[in-house]
């Protein structure tokens, strides 16, 4: 690469030493075109009870630099810090990560720590683009340096009923009756309160629910919730989980020797690469309706192909998606802005306007609550080790196999 000026072994030095610079190790990739990185504090659970789902959203920054360096933008320096699954510790992580010098926040897949870092990033005054976090409080409270390219729950609710009734429409198999099952946390609850709302506005919702049961998405053991399930003698089972309380459920499902006609996943856990692998053919059928992306991107399948090169074996999912979109968006806002001053890259994520992107729907633009309220979410199931998109049929590489195949049949 071609350069008047040259870099200073000193500069360069400090460049190689900083933590986490997705940029690589040559100098071209470190300064930017603004002359240096956007420090950019990324906050994830990687220990703890979602420490899974946390390092699986690390392979979306994994792979960011070579996507950007692609599009022509800014470089990042990513400055890392574990949440530990834990929301005191996401407050003191974002507040030390801005003592650090963090120039803007990204993260944190959880709503109930998404919204601690939400109330640091609005006090300091640094924006925060989160990457995954569905409760819609978040962009309700009239944050100023708080956006959000992730739906909320209720807009993954009412898009879920969409796809289900168009796949059941398409197998002409619906399920009749269906237990709702629900993890306790803030994302379960905000699901679990807007789920008989929104479902009363889609009549042509087939099934009705019996029974809704929540848990702790902790526990050891969910046998007895299991079984509560299974006395319903419901034809669908429809979850909102995590990792490792998806895998427990599974296991129970076999174990107690009940196979739904449908798994109706509203969020994480079922479509984790964790949960395929350790579970193999068990995994397979499950449908999810949440967040996604549209296949037949560019950009989608150039992230894909990113993700195979530097990860191979790992699907890609709703985690690597958002959390690189979400540093998309700050490499383009910085790229824009000119600047690393706080309110001059707020300013310029609130004019966002990325078209060429991975989630299904139109592209990236914030509302004046900081929300993305373009994104679609899709269907997609289970299959072979492997995740096809099912509906809508617009943004779909695959058609649905329903109803499940029973567990003792595999």
């Amino acid at each position: 690469m071609a350069s008047k000026s040259r870099i200073s072994r000193r500069t360069f030095t400090a460049g190689i030493g900083a933590a986490g610079i997705v940029a690589g190790t040559a100098p071209f990739n470190i300064i930017s075109a603004q002359g240096a990185p956007l420090k950019v504090g990324v906050l994830l659970p990687r220990s703890g009870a979602q420490a899974g789902i946390g390092q699986d959203c690390q392979r979306g920054v994994d792979v960011t630099a070579g996507l950007l360096k692609d599009l022509k933008l800014p470089a990042l320096q990513i400055m890392n810090g574990d949440t530990e699954t834990n929301v005191e510790v996401a407050r003191a992580r974002a507040e030390r990560l801005i003592s650090d010098g963090a120039q803007l926040l990204v993260g944190a897949f959880d709503s109930g720590q998404s919204t601690a870092i939400a109330q640091v990033a609005e006090q300091r005054g640094i924006p925060y683009v989160i990457n995954i976090a569905a409760a819609p409080p978040i962009t309700e409270q009239g944050y100023k340096f708080v956006f959000r390219n992730f739906p909320t729950a209720g807009r993954i609710l009412a898009d879920a009923f969409e796809n289900q009734i168009e796949i059941f429409k398409t197998t002409g198999n619906a399920p009749k009756t269906a237990v709702f099952m629900h993890v306790n946390d803030t994302f379960g609850t905000a699901m679990q309160k807007g789920f008989t709302g929104v479902m009363g506005k889609f009549p042509a919702t087939p099934y009705k629910v019996v029974e809704t049961i929540s848990y702790d998405g902790t526990a050891r053991d969910l046998s007895v919730e299991v079984a509560k399930a299974k006395a319903t003698n419901a034809e669908a089972l429809v979850m909102v989980s995590r990792l490792n309380d998806a895998i427990l459920i599974t296991r129970e499902l076999v174990k107690q020797r009940w196979s739904p006609k449908a798994i109706l996943s509203m969020g994480p856990g079922w479509y984790e690469d964790q949960y395929i692998k350790t579970l193999g053919k068990l995994s397979d059928g499950p449908m999810h309706f949440a967040p996604w992306y549209d296949p037949n991107k560019k950009l989608a399948k150039a992230l894909d192909a990113a993700l195979a090169k530097a990860h191979p074996g790992i699907n890609m999912n709703t985690n690597h998606v958002y959390t690189f979109e979400a540093l998309l968006v700050a490499a383009d806002a910085y790229k824009r802005a000119g600047s690393a001053d706080p309110k001059a890259l707020a300013d310029a994520i609130r004019a966002t306007n990325i078209k060429d992107n991975v989630s299904h729907g139109p592209g990236i633009q914030f509302d004046a609550k900081g929300q993305n309220e373009g994104l679609r979410n899709s269907a997609f199931q289970n299959r072979g080790g492997k995740l096809v998109t099912i509906a809508p049929a617009t943004a779909s590489n695959a058609k649905p196999e329903h109803p499940m195949k029973p567990y003792d049949k595999r």
